[in-house]
């Protein structure tokens, strides 16, 4: 079984390390932890504490270096089953203590962050194929599975694949594909998770379970399975997953080609994509990561184009994209960096060692209408180049629907002293998503909100944001559930950072 991997090195001993948010904690008693044990394995080691404080936020790699993790919690508990999950939230409910659920912990933002300390839920004991509906397509996983688990069993033994790869495949577990709202690098064809998913087991704040969606379309009032999509732990369990699966691909055909602007690139993708051509992989980068990523003079942009399935379906694609990149003036590119890409597309070994070296480098996704992506890119890059320190601003557009397309942006910038490390972070973040909301965007695409992007998503959402503060509510009054993430109102006080 495929094991989580730990972000980045403590600078110091585990034992040794502390907090770093000071906000007040959830007490756990002895005779909690001692309720806990009785439900499923448990844990109070400090190795285990420190861990489980922590997910991969760029900014929390550089806290670790020096010793200290975002917030510890009390006890980790492994649940196997969903009656143990019920268990463990009856347990926290009427002690008053929050819980955070986690797996690969391999969100960006801080969602799997235990803020106030408390219970941590840890799925990844419950890891297992349940079933396969092979006429109709249908998976049923629990959610703990990590993705490498999840997709070689599901090949092998029943000639099937969900298609979501996501950055973090390795690390990364189905339950938190669902509850981050994520996308794989081959969404073109397969869509985003929400996309995929069928139907879903939850855990209600009272121990209530679940069950929502379970057909292929329907019209019996709101779509209750979107609730839960994308909402980080603060609604409820995800405890089971329904996922549409697709025969495996027997064709595959790659293409690259070479656009002298950023903006011709996005319009072959625009036009591509809005006559029905949607290969499995579309990625378009500027000048700045094409060299870095490609080798190329920096003066070009590069398209990668892969798509897969049956032969008349990517032959026609590929044709459709080939058309319209020509038409946008692309010329051929070297087709092999398609397989350079495919082998090393998941490496962040260069995040970790800039970061080892005092550097703060993170990446920034959004997507918008077609008609707005332009005007995001440069406002967005500038913006970030003038923050002080700010050393590159670069994007590629990731993603690609017919109204729109993500674009992702990677930034690096020295921390000057009179700033600090979190007051320069936060800066760079300020300027650059501002940046991308007053142009267009929405606040993520597929990264979530977590705790690094709380403070944009009632600006985001406007006067919707009443509406999922009310929802929280209704669904979780004691405010157990991941309580601080999505920007949402806590009874349990205030985070303040930096």
């Amino acid at each position: 079984m495929f094991e989580v991997s730990e972000p980045i090195e403590f600078g110091v001993d585990a034992a040794l390390v502390t907090e770093k948010f000071t906000a007040p904690t959830s007490p756990v008693s002895e005779a909690v932890v001692a309720e806990l044990c009785k439900i499923c394995s448990t844990s109070i080691d400090p190795a285990d504490m420190a861990q489980h404080g922590r997910d991969w936020w760029p900014l929390s790699m550089h806290w670790s270096l020096a010793g200290q993790t975002p917030r510890r919690p009390a006890a980790v508990c492994r649940p196997r089953t969903t009656q143990d999950v019920v268990a463990i939230v009856n347990v926290c409910r009427n002690h008053d203590i929050a819980l955070t659920v986690s797996a690969g912990r391999s969100g960006v933002c801080g969602s799997a962050v235990p803020l106030f300390g408390g219970v941590v839920l840890d799925t990844t004991e419950m890891n297992s194929i349940v079933g396969v509906d092979r006429e109709s397509g249908v998976v049923e996983v629990l959610p703990g599975m990590f993705g490498p688990d999840f997709e070689e069993l599901l090949q092998s033994q029943y000639r099937l694949t969900v298609g979501h790869y996501p950055q973090s495949f390795d690390i990364s577990t189905v339950g938190g594909w669902v509850a981050c709202r994520g996308a794989g690098q081959f969404s073109t064809r397969y869509g985003k998770i929400e996309d995929m998913v069928v139907a879903l087991e939850v855990v209600l704040a009272d121990g209530t379970v679940i069950i929502t969606g379970g057909a292929p379309a329907a019209a019996t009032g709101p779509d209750l399975t979107a609730m839960f999509v994308g909402s980080e732990g603060t609604l409820g369990v995800i405890t089971r997953v329904w996922l549409r699966a697709h025969p495996l691909p027997t064709f595959e055909m790659r293409r690259a080609f070479m656009f002298s602007t950023f903006a011709d690139g996005i319009a072959a993708c625009r036009d591509s994509v809005r006559h029905g051509a949607t290969p499995a992989v579309l990625r378009l980068y500027d000048a700045r990561e094409s060299k870095r990523s490609h080798g190329t003079d920096g003066t070009q942009c590069t398209l990668l184009v892969l798509d897969s399935g049956a032969q008349q379906l990517v032959e026609a694609t590929i044709g459709v994209v080939e058309h319209f990149a020509t038409r946008h003036h692309a010329t051929p590119g070297d087709v092999g960096l398609v397989e350079k890409w495919m082998h090393h597309r998941n490496d962040t070994s260069s995040l970790q060692a800039l970061s080892r070296k005092g550097f703060i480098v993170d990446t920034m996704e959004v997507s918008a209408p077609w008609s707005k992506l332009t005007g995001i890119v440069a406002a967005v890059t500038s913006s970030i180049l003038a923050v002080n320190g700010a050393r590159s601003a670069s994007v590629h557009l990731s993603h690609s629907y017919l109204d729109g397309a993500c674009l992702y942006f990677t930034f690096a910038s020295e921390v000057p002293p009179e700033i600090g490390l979190d007051s320069q972070y936060v800066g760079l973040w300020d300027a650059a998503q501002r940046a991308a909301l007053s142009s267009g965007s929405n606040v993520s695409h597929h990264h979530g909100i977590g705790i690094n992007r709380a403070r944009f998503l009632a600006e985001s959402l406007g006067a919707a944001f009443g509406v999922l503060a009310a929802m929280k509510k209704a669904l979780d009054p004691g405010d157990i559930m991941n309580p601080g993430k999505l920007g949402l109102p806590t009874k349990r006080g205030k985070v303040v950072w930096p």
